[in-house]
């Protein structure tokens, strides 16, 4: 679900920010900032960002009962964007669609081999579309729509100190498997907390995801003796692909030595993801690395203040992975 999700995120959440380059209500008609070409982009943004939800439920079914199970999820995501339950209601949508497609195919697995197609394009539909709408509505809704908001309320809530835990640990997930389910984990809840209007916990989420290729790339630069001519010839593409937020990219260097380069990641991640919340970066766009530090909000310190979190984290990663790896003699002993 996620997967197919990112890209209506990344390209909604972008022309959202972008929007806002003409100030942040500059897509509002009764604000003196507003501007039409921004009000359009942002409308635009908006548009792919509310098939955010309905996807992430539809492909949440489809992935547990296959293509009968897109529309009941669709139609239970959309039920939650709109009622309020947002990402949690969609998480539920999902699974609740997906697993009472499967019960009902189990249920008229007998069914006359003639009439095959009315079970699939009328019977199995109608039903699971029409109880997942309705269990959304009636059951779903309310508490769901309650939690949502009470984890804004919680992440809006945090003191200073307990904001750097939190980018600390948000941060530190992005590392631990480099683009993998865990980091998918701290991913989605930094888009959950956009899709509700909080922007602080992307930012941790996008300096701990750049952090591990600049580690890996910067180790390979400063302490050419511990890598391999193809490991630093490698380590270079690690800059652009790293600053882009590609975190899997660096795998074929950090997995030469994972036991010291992984921790290595997790730690300079950790560190910058903490400095994000430290310093209350808040970062709308979901994805672009340090190429989306024209639309931090805020003046311009606070963009130098994203760009210096990643560098400090960058610093941090490759020093350890420097002073930890052994030279390439005892590599090869």
């Amino acid at each position: 679900g996620v997967s197919n999700m990112l890209p209506l995120v990344v390209g909604g959440g972008i022309l959202i920010a972008i929007s806002f380059m003409w100030g942040i209500n500059s897509a509002s008609a009764d604000s003196d900032q507003f501007n039409q070409i921004a009000a359009w982009i942002n409308q635009v943004g908006g548009a792919s960002f509310g098939l955010m939800l309905p996807i992430l439920a539809g492909y949440i079914s489809y992935s547990i009962a296959d293509r009968p199970g897109l529309a009941p999820g669709l139609v239970g995501g959309m039920l939650a964007y709109n009622g309020g339950s947002g990402f949690l209601g969609a998480l539920v949508a999902g699974f609740l669609a997906g697993y009472l497609v499967k019960l009902l195919n189990k249920l008229l697995s007998n069914f006359p081999e003639d009439f095959q197609s009315i079970k699939k394009l009328l019977i199995i539909p109608v039903i699971s579309t029409f109880v997942v709408g309705i269990v959304m509505l009636c059951v779903v809704s309310v508490p769901m729509a309650w939690l949502n908001q009470g984890l804004t309320g919680f992440i809006d809530g945090l003191g200073t100190q307990n904001l750097v835990l939190t980018g600390m640990v948000i941060g530190g997930i992005m590392a631990v498997d480099l683009g993998g389910p865990i980091n998918k984990v701290a991913y989605t809840f930094a888009v959950a907390a956009i899709s509700n209007g909080n922007y602080y916990p992307m930012a941790a989420a996008m300096v701990g995801g750049v952090v591990p290729p600049l580690g890996v790339a910067l180790a390979t630069t400063l302490f050419k003796k511990k890598f391999t001519k193809d490991q630093q010839i490698q380590g270079k593409t690690y800059y652009l692909l790293g600053a882009s937020f590609i975190t899997e990219s660096c795998m074929p260097v950090a997995l030469t030595d994972p036991v010291r380069m992984i921790p290595a990641g997790i730690i300079g991640s950790a560190v910058a993801g903490g400095l994000a919340m430290l310093f209350q970066i808040s970062l709308p766009a979901p994805h672009g690395g340090i190429f989306v530090t024209p639309v931090v909000e805020g003046v311009i310190s606070q963009k130098l203040l994203y760009l210096a979190a990643i560098a400090i984290g960058m610093l941090v990663s490759a020093l350890i992975i420097g002073f930890t790896r052994k030279p390439l003699k005892e590599q090869e002993a």
